[in-house]
């Protein structure tokens, strides 16, 4: 099992590098960070000096998506760092929540997100695409290579992940909702004529090592905020009981009353507050070192290949090193 880092791109970006640094150091491979540029600092820029000061790390935005930048410019800015620092980049991708709502934009279509994956995929590995009805090639890169991975929870988009993309990212680590949703990628990817195994899996979730497992929820309570606005748009989409979204899945929204984006990812969200413990201890990875790696043993047995740790709360290097010395190293043994 691989693992990753995710950070918000908040100032000063010298910190963000530096965890980078640290995460390196302990095992992990990949590097991530959220990509909503009013709310925090524009990833791209801080990419090219963590690939700098990092010497293996594979970095990306967990997500970006098709509509805060044109496709070629996305495709064009992955193609330059991999130019520069050896092919090092991986496009996390999905319909866009944070980065469209707080520019008061509905978030994107799937038919949209499909057609930029290909695109951004195809011209950041210098072959020719067609970009709003004009084809488009970038004729100086040369043996460029881009994985895309797709973001996902409703039925449609798992399907549309496993049809298209080169990896499935669930922010969540229940294991139960793991393998539903993997098992939905994986047919779907059997169906469009691709190998299932080909796709790539990687749980994203808040991860706290510790003993005062109270102390860790509500360092961790904001993901169930995060995680409900996506569940949110499935309830209003499919229905509350819908047979196509499990239960375990849109029960506890019920009690949302609505989000602050002013808080995003960020423990003590206010907007969090109807999250309970259960979904926190589900969603998340809490308590001392041998519960997270009992967990991630049964993820890695359903066929998740990366876990990426949130690291958003008052622990940052405690967890990304204590990970290093125990979690990590039990994990590939």
């Amino acid at each position: 099992m691989d693992f990753g880092l995710v950070l918000q791109t908040d100032p000063p970006a010298s910190q963000v590098i530096s965890l980078m640094k640290r995460a390196e150091r302990n095992g992990f491979r990949y590097g991530w960070t959220f990509d909503s540029a009013v709310l925090w600092q524009e990833p791209f820029v801080i990419y090219s000096q963590i690939l700098a000061n990092t010497r293996q790390l594979t970095i990306g935005p967990m997500v970006t998506n098709p509509g805060t930048r044109t496709w070629e410019v996305t495709a064009s800015t992955f193609a330059t760092l991999n130019d520069m620092y050896g092919n090092r980049t991986v496009c996390g991708i999905g319909r866009g929540d944070s980065a469209m709502r707080v520019a008061g934009r509905a978030p994107n279509t799937l038919a949209r997100l499909g057609e930029a994956i290909e695109v951004i995929r195809d011209l950041a590995e210098g072959r020719e695409a067609e970009v709003d009805g004009k084809p488009l090639r970038i004729p100086w890169i040369k043996d460029g290579k881009l994985p895309v991975w797709m973001a996902a929870y409703g039925p449609k988009a798992l399907a549309l992940a496993g049809q298209k993309a080169d990896g499935f990212i669930l922010q969540l680590a229940d294991p139960y909702l793991t393998e539903w949703m993997i098992k939905a990628v994986r047919q779907a990817a059997a169906e469009a004529g691709r190998d299932p195994a080909s796709v790539t899996i990687c749980v994203a979730a808040p991860a706290y090592v510790g003993e005062d497992l109270a102390h860790a929820r509500d360092q961790c309570r904001w993901f169930g905020g995060m995680v409900g606005n996506h569940v949110a748009d499935l309830v209003s989409r499919y229905g509350e009981h819908s047979s196509m979204v499990p239960e375990e899945l849109t029960e506890y929204v019920k009690a949302r009353q609505g989000y602050d984006y002013s808080h995003h990812g960020r423990a003590g969200n206010p907007s969090a507050d109807f999250v309970p413990d259960e979904i926190v201890d589900r969603f998340c990875l809490l308590g001392p070192a041998g519960a997270h790696i009992d967990k991630l043993r049964a993820l890695r047995d359903l066929g998740v290949d990366q876990f990426a740790l949130y690291d958003m709360h008052d622990a940052r290097e405690a967890t990304i090193d204590a990970y290093g010395a125990d979690v990590i190293p039990a994990l590939r043994a």
